[in-house]
């Protein structure tokens, strides 16, 4: 039987690989809230959510208290209702990052279950349009860096073979992020896509200036220019730009992602499947954007998100920053540029356990 019959969950810290500022942050750590269900049938499955180092803990609580005893007698196979039971169960609290965070890990951890009962690999289940993505650089591109390395490292991802690096922006002044998005683009030609990311950093007049200044230098995006609630102000600068706009590693449902292609706010869509409350909502929103003919490249997680993205017909690219390396027995395939799926049944991760539990903080 597929009844649920245990659920727990466990915080582990893992390190970044490499220093990671932008605009407005750094990423100090990965908060990695796992959950583990088992079925009677003997069936399981983990799932797993995040923060760039505050707020897991409290992620962690919310699991405890409030949504994983909800879990114990249901039927795992019913993904959509207990996703929706859930969500009901923290109504109060929604929509907001915590509890999407803590609705997403559960939500990752059924559909592991769900494709290891059905043998199939996750990329198959959720959609099966293709097995392998293109994958950008954004290792190489981090707003501390000088221009030096910014051309460095998009010649090491132009030689290997990628279409494409991001380069954070967000300079005092925008001449310097188009002087160093200039060096970038004379140095690689003009086939390799440059991304731009500004980290919500933003003002509206700001805004407008960085993308004139930016704009000689034909950027495939410039992502998360203002605050991510300011609807209006990236319709707007989406009118006034010929840079397609880039939203969506900051919201929480839907919704939010709905409201941003009816107003013309977004001509591409990064929903992250930890903040956006699971696969469930994941594949809403990359449906959603499919019927307004605007692609899906989704932030961050490149481990779980190479699946989705081969899901889905507008899939578009993979984002490359590698961050499970240390708690995992295999990392993701990139060949001739592209990113593989996995293709073994579930979600796509191999988790080192013993690495993990040495990470453990509660």
């Amino acid at each position: 039987m597929s009844i649920i019959t245990t659920a727990t969950a466990k915080l582990a810290d893992i390190a970044v690989e490499t220093d990671r500022i932008d605009a407005v942050q750094s990423f100090v750590k990965q908060e990695t809230v796992l959950v583990d269900l088992t079925t009677a049938d003997g069936s399981a499955g983990t799932g797993y959510a995040y923060t760039i180092g505050t707020g897991g803990s409290s992620v962690l609580a919310l699991l405890r208290d409030h949504l994983l005893p909800v879990l114990i007698g249901r039927d795992a196979r019913n993904v959509e209702a207990l996703w929706q039971q859930l969500f009901a169960q923290t109504r109060a609290t929604t929509t907001g990052a915590i509890t999407s965070l803590a609705l997403a890990a559960v939500d990752t951890a059924l559909w592991d279950v769900r494709c290891r009962r059905a043998g199939e690999p996750l990329w198959r289940l959720a959609g099966g349009h293709r097995q392998e993505v293109p994958v950008y650089d954004t290792e190489g591109g981090w707003l501390h860096l000088d221009t030096e390395d910014l051309v460095k490292g998009a010649l090491r991802a132009q030689e290997a073979g990628w279409a494409g690096v991001k380069i954070k922006v967000g300079k005092p002044r925008a001449a310097e992020d188009a002087e160093r998005l200039r060096a970038v683009r004379e140095a690689v030609g003009p086939s390799l896509h440059l991304m731009t990311d500004a980290n919500q950093s933003q003002t509206m007049s700001s805004a407008l200036q960085l993308a004139a200044a930016l704009e000689p230098y034909d950027p495939y995006w410039i992502e998360e220019p203002l605050p991510a609630d300011d609807i209006s102000g990236h319709a707007r600068l989406a009118r006034a730009t010929r840079i397609p706009v880039a939203v969506g590693e900051s919201m929480y449902s839907p919704m939010q992602f709905r409201n941003y292609l009816e107003k013309g706010a977004a001509s591409i869509v990064q929903v992250d499947v930890a903040r956006v409350g699971g696969i469930t909502p994941w594949l809403k929103v990359a449906h959603t954007a499919e019927s307004h003919n605007v692609m899906v490249c989704p932030h961050f997680l490149m481990e779980l998100h190479v699946s989705l993205v081969a899901a889905v017909p507008n899939g578009r690219y993979v984002e490359h920053i590698p961050q499970l390396r240390a708690v995992t027995r295999s990392e993701l395939l990139v060949r001739d540029g592209l990113a593989v799926a996995p293709d073994t049944p579930g979600i796509g991760i191999d988790w080192d356990m013993d690495a993990l539990d040495n990470r453990r903080v509660a």
